[in-house]
């Protein structure tokens, strides 16, 4: 084994800029000779961090190892300039001073008898021209790394701005607290346990398996799927029993509470849209077309920050405020609608979406120039352009490896446009209903009342 790591790989590295080939070798194969033969101290030293480096000539605070023997910078220098300049020095004592910080400078001749006891070899010194060899190669990379810096991806100012103001603006209405829920009509989930809430119970069972569908074998996929399938069959035929027909009349007990979070999620969705740049210079017409075709949507956004893949329910503070399958259905939604909310949940909440990106989804979402009622598309168009081209140079800058990030954040938009077009269905089949449409907000028969799918 031969000690020195660094030092053979300095020399052979100035071997090869010089160019001296046969020489060279001959050169490298008599320093890893007399580097079999180097003192073991300085290898100790090297291996055992923990140890202050000490220069071996004069005990100084060392820097490295230099010429194959670890000194300070200046024991490096002297040696360097004595080798050069091929020094003859003599000393005016007894020829065996003790050389230390302080008297370094008081005999050059054992101060140099002291670096080549210690290992120091003037082989390890480079030529004028390998120095600058050296330095041009320094400045070389020094340059390319510049190059690759200014070719790297990054933010504009303006995209930086406009993505710490969708980021306040989310700060400023969604409240993590969630202490606004105490003041909702309350939660009431006592009552019979109906068909439709049993079922809904058995699709909440599944969080197990739905939690990992889209991780894992391809076949523990087919078999969630296959899980997801069996609720919806058992749904369908049971649809149609005497007994679904008596509990859809049914009251609905957690009716008055959901309408109450969707009216005061509503009014947090207007109050992020306002802070969108560029939102409060549309027309008065276009913002309204654009919130009352979008509110559900961003609310189902805004919902998976309290979304939790362990228990598939969404977890609002208190033990008050935990939502699970059946406490939706107990609000007249049916599986129809919660079957696809369920996976669309999971899937967003797999990408792993850093803060940044989810604020821009829920202003891309709401910002769609094909929204029905919206005049200004142009317009519309413009601000949702420059929110892609945000959220895409984001994700070049901080995920240099999610390429399909963008392109799944999309999806889940168009997953919406259908999750929007089910809740619209059943919204109007309670709204049908004089006993369920009087105990929801005003807010809420305004934003759907008129709702065009």
């Amino acid at each position: 084994q031969v000690s020195g790591h660094v030092p053979s790989l300095r020399s052979w590295l100035s071997l090869q800029l010089c160019g001296a080939c046969d020489t060279g070798v001959q050169r490298l194969t008599n320093l890893m000779e007399s580097m079999a033969v180097s003192t073991s101290a300085a290898g100790a030293e090297e291996s055992d961090r923990n140890v202050p480096r000490i220069c071996g000539v004069c005990g100084d605070k060392a820097t490295g190892f230099h010429f194959n023997a670890m000194t300070c910078e200046g024991c490096k220098g002297f040696f360097r300039r004595s080798m050069k300049r091929k020094a003859n020095f003599t000393c005016p004592f007894s020829g065996n001073c003790k050389i230390t910080k302080d008297n370094r400078r008081h005999c050059q001749a054992c101060r140099l008898k002291r670096c080549v006891d210690i290992g120091m070899m003037k082989e390890f010194i480079l030529t004028d021209e390998e120095v600058q060899r050296k330095k041009d190669l320094i400045q070389k990379r020094k340059v390319e790394e510049a190059q690759r810096e200014a070719q790297r991806p990054r933010l504009s100012e303006e995209q930086n701005q406009l993505i710490a103001t969708l980021v306040e603006a989310h700060h400023k209405t969604y409240d993590e607290s969630y202490s606004d829920f105490s003041r909702f009509r309350p939660p009431v989930r006592q009552g019979p346990v109906t068909r439709s809430a049993s079922r809904a119970a058995s699709l909440h069972s599944l969080s197990d398996t739905s939690s990992d569908s889209f991780s894992h074998s391809p076949e523990s996929t087919d078999m969630k799927l296959m899980n997801f399938s069996s609720i919806m069959m058992m749904y369908q035929e049971q649809s149609s029993s005497p007994e679904s027909s008596e509990e859809g009349s049914s009251h609905l007990s957690m009716l008055p509470h959901l309408a109450d979070l969707v009216s005061y999620s509503i009014q947090k969705v207007i109050g992020f849209a306002k802070m969108i740049p560029g939102f409060r210079e549309l027309t008065a017409e276009d913002q309204i077309a654009l919130l009352k075709s979008s509110a559900i949507e961003v609310i189902m956004l805004r919902s998976n920050q309290s979304f939790s893949l362990e228990d598939m329910s969404w977890s609002c503070g208190s033990p008050d405020y935990k939502y699970c399958v059946n406490d939706i259905t107990k609000a007249g939604h049916t599986l129809e609608l919660l079957e696809p909310l369920i996976r669309f949940q999971v899937g967003l909440k797999k990408l792993n979406l850093h803060e940044e990106e989810h604020v821009l989804l829920m202003a891309i979402c709401l910002l769609s120039p094909d929204r029905p009622g919206v005049q200004d598309h142009a317009r519309v168009e413009s601000l949702q352009d420059r929110l892609s081209e945000t959220l895409q140079a984001y994700i070049r800058v901080n995920h240099p490896g999610g390429r399909l990030l963008y392109a799944k954040m999309i999806q889940k938009l168009a997953d919406l446009r259908s999750l929007n077009e089910e809740h619209s269905k059943q919204y109007r089949s309670l709204s049908f209903q004089p006993e369920h449409s009087t105990q929801l907000t005003p807010l809420v028969l305004e934003v759907f009342g008129s709702e065009v799918s």
